[in-house]
């Protein structure tokens, strides 16, 4: 009796980038030397960029985020996976977010999300290249898993301490194993690609992925991780670095489209943000992030930066709530985490002036000092916050927000109740204070000038 073999078990197809099974790791010296800053090359070649005709986000909040902080609980997952969902909006600009599926605690939050139905973000899961990994995606019953393949020989040589020929195996087996099971996806992370021997490894390792795609009809989708932060987003930097020229060139050897390319970034050398837009110019539709950028180390690309650039990028929020990021927020700052006060969009000092003149200008138009309608946008009125260099002016600002909220009109910073205020608050620094004006002081002398005559 002859035994029916699936279309992918008599591949004989000769590749056009065989694998480079080399005995010694590729560790590129002359860009990673480890006992200096790691060299930023240019090769005298440029890339042409190709931006993806959709761009999205995904997220690693309960992921990669949750590698940087002590776990979330259940009912935070769930509180925290309703507000990216309000982020995201009705049309998936958050497409997806995933994770982990080990512990009793990762299972429950992974069925509290589920339970929600929500359409986006598509809940999916991460896992390890190993058969006991994939027995729990098959097991959760997920359409789709991220798969950990690792890519440079740091990992395959010093970590796994393997061939590349060995590891690549490896990750094929789980692969078919989901082919197999019929997921509808998977996704391969190429962990460390940014210190892979691109022609070497990672493209060879590609035309097999996409070969197999071909035969099994397993849609795979390919996540450039720069796990290091060595990314570069020049388009005629030197590979494995230049994020333009790692999505050109798997585009062009292999037509993959840009649906199936996502950049997975980390902030180690500050270009986390910049490298996740290169990669939408570049070709990638896929971006991912987590919220306030938690993640390994110095962090991943920041969900609200990502959600801000999309709409500067496209013209159009396309439902987003960009509302939504005060509140993630604000429910972050009520289990704990400490949001550093000049950190863009949600910092206590993100929007609030500090310097009389700025103040000045902004009684006059708000414009003059405040990046866009963040009271209408983010739901986050601009602030002054005062200091010995608030000057009159920035009295008289925060004077008027107080009234106008109790729906009265604000008032001209002339106003002899601003003054007194204004007297108390050099009489403070005189005295040698060094601090800045609480918002519980300053309601205090609201309260004595104001409330009881206006």
């Amino acid at each position: 009796m002859s035994t029916l073999k699936a279309p992918w078990q008599t591949m004989a197809k000769s590749p056009r980038h065989p694998l480079i099974d080399v005995e010694e790791p590729n560790l590129m010296r002359d860009v990673f030397p480890y006992d200096q800053i790691p060299r930023t090359v240019f090769d005298g070649i440029t890339v042409d960029a190709r931006p993806a005709a959709e761009i999205w986000m995904t997220d690693t909040t309960f992921r990669d985020g949750q590698q940087a902080r002590t776990p979330f609980t259940v009912e935070q997952a769930s509180t925290l996976f309703d507000l990216i969902h309000r982020l995201s909006g009705p049309n998936g600009v958050i497409r997806q977010s995933e994770f982990f599926i080990y512990s009793d605690r990762d299972r429950e939050i992974l069925e509290e999300v589920r339970s929600k139905g929500y359409r986006f973000p598509e809940v999916t899961a991460w896992i390890r290249a190993n058969p006991a990994d994939f027995e729990l995606v098959r097991r959760a019953g997920l359409k789709e898993t991220g798969l950990l393949t690792s890519i440079s020989d740091y990992h395959i040589f010093l970590k796994f301490k393997k061939s590349r020929r060995q590891v690549l195996d490896d990750f094929m087996k789980v692969v078919r194993a989901a082919a197999e099971a019929g997921l509808e996806a998977i996704r391969c992370h190429y962990e460390d690609v940014t210190r892979a021997d691109f022609w070497g490894a990672v493209v060879p390792f590609t035309e097999e992925l996409m070969d197999f795609s071909a035969h099994s009809g397993l849609r795979i989708k390919i996540r450039l991780c720069d796990t290091m932060g060595y990314g570069l987003p020049y388009a005629d930097a030197a590979l494995p670095r230049s994020v333009p020229k790692l999505i050109y060139y798997l585009q062009r050897e292999f037509g993959i489209p840009s649906r199936d390319l996502e950049w997975h970034g980390h902030n180690d050398f500050h270009k986390v943000h910049i490298n996740g837009v290169a990669a939408w110019l570049s070709g990638a539709s896929s971006v991912n992030g987590t919220i306030l950028g938690f993640g390994e180390r110095t962090g991943n690309s920041p969900l609200e930066a990502l959600a801000v650039e999309y709409a500067s990028l496209t013209g159009s929020t396309n439902g987003m709530d960009l509302a939504a990021i005060t509140g993630i927020a604000d429910y972050m700052r009520s289990i704990g985490t400490v949001i550093a006060p000049n950190y863009p969009f949600v910092g206590s000092n993100f929007n609030v002036t500090m310097a009389g003149i700025h103040a000045d200008g902004v009684i006059k138009n708000e414009e003059i000092y405040n990046i866009f309608d963040t009271g209408k946008i983010l739901n986050r009125p601009l602030g002054v916050h005062i200091t010995d260099r608030s000057g009159i002016a920035g009295v008289g600002f925060w004077v008027s927000q107080q009234l106008q909220q109790q729906g009265k009109p604000p008032v001209d910073k002339r106003d002899p109740r601003v003054a007194k205020i204004f007297e108390w608050i050099e009489a403070q620094y005189a005295d040698g204070r060094v601090t800045a004006i609480s918002q519980e002081e300053m309601q205090q002398q609201f309260q004595l000038h104001f409330n009881q005559t206006a």
